[in-house]
């Protein structure tokens, strides 16, 4: 009897066996999944029109016509670099904007439409990062495009910025959008199609200063008050497609027209809320719009090759060719669409709630309201239960299966596993990038981007690979389930756990929970359609049907892994030296290979030898580790993707309360944005000061006594490096003067001050112990949400040089007060004066090495104390 049931056993093996590929089939599988990839992925991802030439207008009327577009932009790059302030930004670009506007109005029809352009000079103060912000003079170029036969007090805004960070002559970052708003408004100005509102071309002349001329427009312009609605066009890169990143927010039928009009969508509801959640280093006037404006609108922006952004590097010649045409036609076409929306009447009345939006490979653009989504997530997510516990259920009724219940039971145990080994896989992931920042070698994979295929996704591909295999080989002699089945348990567990993971989000109000939602449905999918064949006896279809139904989502996952990769790859080098970028891109990579993964990866179970073949991925991610730690894996290349590093020649000086002068001295502020300062010890900072010395600085000094530039530069501070030198030659010395001291009240004194200093000026405010400051000239939001201090105010004038007047009212506690009440530190900043830089300095920025791209500029610092 017992031999019997041995031998029975042995051909149950057997069978089992003989069900599986021979092991050569297993790397065709694999590359036939690389394949697809290749064949719609890229191809989708760079999908650009053909740019249409201004010879060929008259052939095609109404069209965006990329060429003039190109020759402008060329035209604008080559003024140079267009800081706000300068002669390029203030005059030249201003200039050629007016130029290229009076050649539209003589294409127009003007028997249609009124074209009225305004120069907009503007002051004001708000509040941006926990900075108190003011600005004098900043510039705008205004033009409103007006129907002469509708009288609509409804208008469109377009914006994009013509002003350039330091030593970028910015043509991706603004200027592209600038030459598309341009040609938009031509293309609109001669057409015969209808329009229903008036459209707003902003060009702004201040975004790189902390979008200051969006702030003066939408606060202070005559005609902002009637814009309902904006479109908002930035750049973080250089070129290529546009993504549509912040929608809204509440205003669901702006979704519908982008959806509606624009030819190549791109757009995802994950970027905006990772934007929205301070995982993009960057900003756009699209804040500044809603939070002072209270405007709804789309905010759009290139990412491509985000290593040239705000560098030198971003030319012409490194746009990404098409770009012109490419943004020019959705912007046209949703400009269009949007100046002709009902809706714009009152689009107060239509804030229903956020939407969810996503594109697929930028053939279509799917989007739906937040409440429609949590139908959704649920109702697929109970269906994806359902139909699992229906299939198990067929599981047992095999004819050689074994009971319902043992059967469930080995299903629950695979749960089991499957749980651990997403957990192992993630906390693997994880692990790596702790080693590779334990060791120092973070952004090994910066430039040489295909290196994270085999540090990061190798070994969780390896995990979620291999511990199944070892399940399933252990208790194999124990059970009559088949293999298939056994697969299909772990794909089924494996569904359950992104069911797990979208109720979460969906519980937690994550819209993005619409990502492993993808997933569930097209499993949903297969395993019905395996149910109805199951009932057929059809079982030879199980492994095509499934394979079928992940195409798409394979396709939309590893479309989604290359747009964050190509995006946010970029950005780690210039996220701060405070930055984690190995658990940024270890996690982005874990989270994504598991949506995909997990219902693709345990078909390799179907091969023989299928344990040496998934112990290549442990193979490979050790073959690149190896790789990463020899100089392939140098993180930096020259003119492809350097190292920043802002450099200051600085001279700081600190009074006592006396106004002695208690310490003198200069040298270079060299302030780190990314991790990898220490590959500069050898060169530019082997005479650096210790680090204790900026230690020392801060625990005495507002802010380390340094002149940060902005309030993102307070986490980076304990980072930097300071390298003594002679003295800077300044352009204009700092001149503090206390111009009045007034007593309100016995408790209460008001300090006037005049400041004469550079056009770009932070002032840290610092009440002594006991004593609080209760008001003062620059907006008052730090104050009555209690910041943290010192304050940190940023001041920005214009070609406009008077001295800034402010006060300072103070309520110290008691009438017998005594002693000093408020100190000042005053950070003065000449971003463009290249032509008062020492010889010391320019020496010392020669050090530098080719990979590493230093901004630099002349700074001082003063401590006072009154």
């Amino acid at each position: 009897m017992t031999v019997k049931k041995f031998e029975i056993h042995n051909n149950n093996i057997e069978r089992k066996k003989s069900r599986k590929f021979d092991w050569y089939w297993a790397p065709v599988y694999c590359a036939v999944w690389y394949v697809l990839f290749y064949a719609a992925v890229i191809p989708s991802f760079y999908n650009y029109p053909k740019t249409l030439q201004i010879s060929e207008e008259q052939q095609h009327p109404d069209e965006f016509i990329g060429q003039r577009a190109e020759q402008q932009l060329i035209t604008l790059a080559d003024i140079g670099v267009k800081l706000s302030g300068t002669i390029e930004n203030e005059i030249l670009a201003i200039n050629f904007l007016l130029g290229e506007i009076e050649k539209v109005k003589t294409q127009a029809r003007l028997d249609l439409y009124d074209i009225d352009v305004e120069v907009q000079y503007a002051s004001g103060k708000f509040e941006l990062w926990q900075m108190a912000t003011s600005y004098r003079n900043v510039s705008n170029v205004v033009v409103k495009l007006a129907p002469k036969n509708v009288k609509s007090a409804s208008y469109l805004l377009v914006n994009a910025h013509f002003d350039s960070e330091v030593h970028s002559p910015a043509a991706a970052d603004d200027g592209v959008m600038v030459v598309i708003m341009l040609e938009t408004l031509r293309v609109i100005a001669k057409s015969e199609k209808p329009l229903m509102h008036p459209i707003v071309f902003l060009f702004n002349g201040a975004e790189e200063s902390n979008m200051l001329a969006s702030h003066g427009f939408i606060t202070q312009h005559p005609w902002a008050q009637y814009c309902k609605a904006v479109i908002n066009l930035d750049s973080a890169g250089s070129g290529g497609r546009e993504i549509l990143f912040q929608s809204g927010p509440n205003h669901p039928w702006l979704m519908k027209y982008y959806k509606q009009s624009v030819p190549r969508p791109y757009a995802t509801t994950i970027a905006e809320e990772l934007f929205q959640n301070n995982f993009i280093p960057s900003d756009t006037d699209f804040r500044i719009f809603r939070d002072y404006g209270e405007l709804p609108g789309l905010d759009m922006a290139h990412s491509l090759n985000g290593y040239v952004y705000h560098t030198k590097f971003d030319t012409f010649a490194n746009l990404e060719r098409h770009t012109c045409q490419t943004t020019g036609e959705n912007v046209l076409a949703l400009t269009w669409a949007l100046a002709n929306a009902p809706e714009l009447k009152n689009p107060g009345d239509l804030a229903k709630g956020h939407t969810v939006f996503y594109d697929y490979l930028g053939w279509f653009m799917i989007f739906y309201t937040e409440d429609t989504g949590v139908i959704l997530n649920i109702t697929f997510s109970v269906c994806a239960i359902i139909a699992i516990l229906v299939a198990v259920f067929l599981m047992s009724r095999s004819d050689d299966a074994d009971s319902t219940k043992r059967v469930f039971l080995r299903f629950l145990t695979i749960l089991l596993v499957q749980i651990i080994t997403i957990a192992a896989a993630v906390g693997l992931a994880i692990l790596v990038a702790v080693t590779i920042d334990g060791i120092g070698a973070s952004e090994c994979w910066y430039s040489e981007t295909w290196l994270i295929f085999g540090i990061y996704f190798c070994p969780v591909f390896f995990i979620m690979c291999l511990l199944p295999a070892i399940y399933m080989r252990w208790t194999k002699e124990g059970t009559n389930m088949h293999l298939d089945d056994s697969i299909a348990c772990f794909m089924h567990s494996h569904c359950l756990i992104l069911v797990c993971l979208c109720l979460v989000m969906t519980g937690l109000s994550v819209r993005s929970a619409f990502f492993p939602m993808i997933g569930i449905f097209f499993y949903i999918i297969s395993v019905v359609l395996n149910i109805i064949n199951h009932l057929w006896a059809k079982s030879y279809l199980h492994l095509p049907i499934h394979l079928l139904c992940q195409l798409l989502p394979f396709w939309f996952y590893t479309y989604q892994t290359f747009v964050f990769l190509t995006t946010f790859i970029p950005m780690q080098g210039r996220s701060g030296p405070t930055s984690k970028p190995e658990f940024m891109i270890a996690g982005l990579c874990a989270i994504i290979s598991i949506h995909f993964g997990g219902f693709i990866l345990p078909i390799l179970h179907k091969f023989r030898k299928s344990k040496t073949f998934i112990s290549l991925f442990g193979a490979l991610f050790l073959i690149f580790i190896m790789i990463a730690c020899l100089p392939v894996g140098f993180p930096y290349k020259k003119d492809v993707a350097v190292q920043r590093v802002y450099v200051l020649h600085t001279a700081r000086t600190f009074y006592d309360e006396r106004g002695f002068v208690y310490k003198n001295e200069s040298g270079f502020y060299v302030q780190p944005v990314d991790k990898r300062i220490n590959l500069l010890k050898k060169t530019v900072l082997q005479n650096a000061e210790p680090n204790s010395k900026i230690q020392e600085d801060c625990e005495t000094e507002l802010f380390c006594g340094l002149p940060l530039y902005n309030s993102r530069w307070m986490d980076w501070k304990n980072s930097s490096r300071w390298v003594v030198a002679p003295s800077p030659y300044l352009p204009i010395p700092t001149e503090l003067k206390l111009t009045s001291k007034v007593y309100i009240t016995e408790t209460r004194v008001r300090y006037g001050f005049s400041l004469k200093s550079a056009d770009r000026v932070v002032i840290y405010i610092d009440p002594y112990p006991n004593t609080k400051i209760v008001d003062w000239t620059f907006d008052k939001t730090p104050l009555k949400s209690n910041f943290s201090t010192p304050y940190f105010v940023y001041h920005v004038y214009s070609m406009d040089d008077r001295p800034l007047d402010f006060w300072i009212e103070l309520d110290r506690g008691t009438p017998d007060y005594e002693g000093a009440a408020l100190r000042l530190g005053i950070g003065a900043h000449f971003m463009y004066h290249d032509a008062y830089y020492t010889e010391e300095f320019k020496e010392f920025l020669k050090l530098f090495p080719e990979w590493s791209y230093p901004l630099d500029w002349l700074a001082s610092y003063e401590s006072r104390i009154f």
